[in-house]
């Protein structure tokens, strides 16, 4: 019998558009552990995370028991205009690897943000509209979060306010544009425009800035104005629930032609992404009706899984955000300057740290460089320029496909390929002059972080 010919590019039909997103939590036996007050230490409840959160989001954040939660028309309208999303047969890599394997993968870059992240916007910005508010603060690191913000809440006529990771804020000035262009104002993070701004730079003069900076700057200014709330763009669980249209999408198309992945990889941040795409998978596992290998992938500059710990943490540098179990550095920690691949995230999200506690999902680093190589290497065979970000996902992609090479096995890989790297031409302009160093911090440096967890009260019980 001939093999089955699986197309370049397998689509679903608008009719077959996921009209529900998935909640891994309710397959969870052990759930993840409860957000907790910043003040009390004790778990949030849905009145105090609406000070910060819009209502429904803190709902949906809570949820831990409801496996499927309806997507509203509006949101499935907007959806339309780019998904569903191809799942590709990567056959050129497989030919220029001479691998056995079948790799394919899921690619989030067909919208104008340029990445995965329009999926969680719409949503949030939805329920900001809906609750009548009058804008949104958040933050953004490499720009992707910041950029599908301003284009839904352009489209939602709601303000956006976005604090950007100060050395992303100069080293990517056209991500920076595209914002303005869609009507946000844009700040570089840390600023003085903030009361936490101004001590993060008076104790670090000249500091590139981090996630954790700018996500206090946000929420800062969220619960200091009238008719404002805080959205995330990643690490809490309600945007995974958005993600998950990524899984239950590629696990559709796949189904079509009967295609079961044995290894499913994405990159790792703070778990957007990574969690979308492996959630649908991961709840058929925890069911007990199949078996997967999941693989993370982070930054080796930003090792929050592969060399972290699990315990409670705040989850900004000033500290003011509710504390969440998870994978982390410590939020003081901020990644070296040099460091230009995004993922720069001190923790990860909660359901995706349980899971890795538990063993259910390998972590591995990688260094940019390597990440880069990997990067070229896609864009040539493959025809995508990958963002450096979903880059570390086809690393390793490359890496399990180049182990079937030597063992003859024939596995299927599923990778993520979270968006396009237009925007991130400073980094490639880096690696091509090489100019790109890799940076691995020693232990030394990434004690004082790991050490004051000991210091919260919930982690000496």
């Amino acid at each position: 019998m001939s093999e089955q010919v699986i197309p370049y590019k397998i689509y679903l039909s608008e009719d077959e558009l996921p009209k529900s997103w998935y909640n891994v939590r309710a397959d969870m036996p052990i759930k993840p552990a409860p957000l907790l007050n910043p003040k009390t230490f004790e778990p949030m409840t849905a009145e105090e995370l609406g000070e910060v959160f819009c209502e429904e989001l803190v709902a949906q954040e809570l949820d831990n028991d409801n496996r499927e939660i309806p997507i509203p028309q509006e949101i499935l309208d907007f959806y339309k205009m780019y998904r569903p999303s191809p799942v590709v047969r990567a056959y050129c890599l497989e030919k220029k690897l001479e691998t056995p394997a079948k790799i394919y993968y899921k690619f989030e870059g067909n919208n104008t943000s340029g990445s995965h992240k329009l999926n969680s916007a719409i949503a949030q910005a939805y329920y900001a509209k809906k609750q009548g508010l009058r804008g949104v603060t958040t933050e953004t690191g490499a720009g992707q979060w910041g950029t599908a913000l301003s284009m839904a809440c352009a489209y939602l006529d709601l303000e956006c306010n976005v604090y950007m990771v100060k050395c992303s804020y100069e080293q990517k000035p056209f991500r920076r544009e595209v914002m303005r262009t869609y009507g946000a104002n844009v700040t570089p993070s840390p600023s003085a425009t903030t009361e936490i701004g101004r001590k993060i730079l008076e104790e670090h003069p000249g500091t590139s800035g981090s996630l954790g900076c700018a996500i206090s700057e946000a929420v800062e200014v969220a619960t200091k104005t009238d008719g404002y709330r805080y959205v995330l763009g990643s690490v809490l669980n309600q945007v995974l629930l958005h993600q998950s249209i990524i899984g239950l999408e590629a696990k559709a198309a796949l189904d079509k032609y009967n295609v079961v992945p044995d290894i499913i990889i994405g990159c790792a941040g703070g778990g957007s992404n990574l969690g979308g795409l492996i959630s649908p998978f991961m709840g058929q596992m925890l069911r007990g009706e199949q078996d997967y290998k999941f693989i993370a992938v982070e930054p080796a500059s930003c090792p929050s899984l592969t060399r972290g710990k699990y315990a409670y943490d705040y989850c900004d540098t000033g500290m003011v955000t509710p504390l969440a179990k998870m994978c982390t550095l410590g939020s003081g920690f901020i990644p070296s300057a040099n460091h230009a691949g995004g993922l720069r995230y001190h923790g990860m999200n909660s359901v995706l740290s349980e899971l890795y506690h538990e063993g259910l999902m390998e972590a591995r680093s990688v260094e940019q460089t390597s990440v880069f190589e990997a990067a070229e290497m896609f864009a040539r065979v493959e025809g995508i320029l990958p963002a450096p970000e979903s880059s570390h996902a086809i690393r390793v992609a490359i890496d399990e496909a180049l182990k079937c090479k030597e063992t003859g096995e024939e596995k299927t890989i599923l990778f993520g390929l979270t968006g396009t790297g237009y925007f991130d031409l400073y980094a490639y302009e880096k690696f091509n002059n090489g100019e790109m160093q890799d940076y691995i911090p020693t232990d030394e440096e990434l004690k004082p972080g790991l050490d004051s967890l000991d210091a919260i009260p919930v982690n000496k019980k």
